[in-house]
């Protein structure tokens, strides 16, 4: 009988040792997901701010100035 309580124990005890060691492994396993998690996300690169080119002014089209047209004289009437 007291070799059965022996290995009763021994197996207990080995069980919860399994036990704890499975609980600290999924510890890690989050804290490792975690990690990962934080390093995947790409930060975007901050956009360089270019200086604003001011527009190029815009050119007045100016109106020519109307050509006077000289009235052309008539030929004197024959008689």
């Amino acid at each position: 009988m007291s070799a059965e309580i022996n290995s009763d124990s021994s197996r207990e005890n080995i069980l919860a040792v399994i036990k704890e060691i499975q609980v600290e492994l999924n510890k890690l396993k989050t804290m490792k997901r975690d990690v990962v998690k934080k390093s995947t996300k790409r930060k975007t690169a901050k956009r360089r701010t270019v200086a604003k080119r001011k527009p190029a002014r815009k050119t007045v089209k100016r109106k020519s100035a109307k050509r006077r047209t000289v009235a052309k004289r008539k030929p004197a009437r024959r008689r």
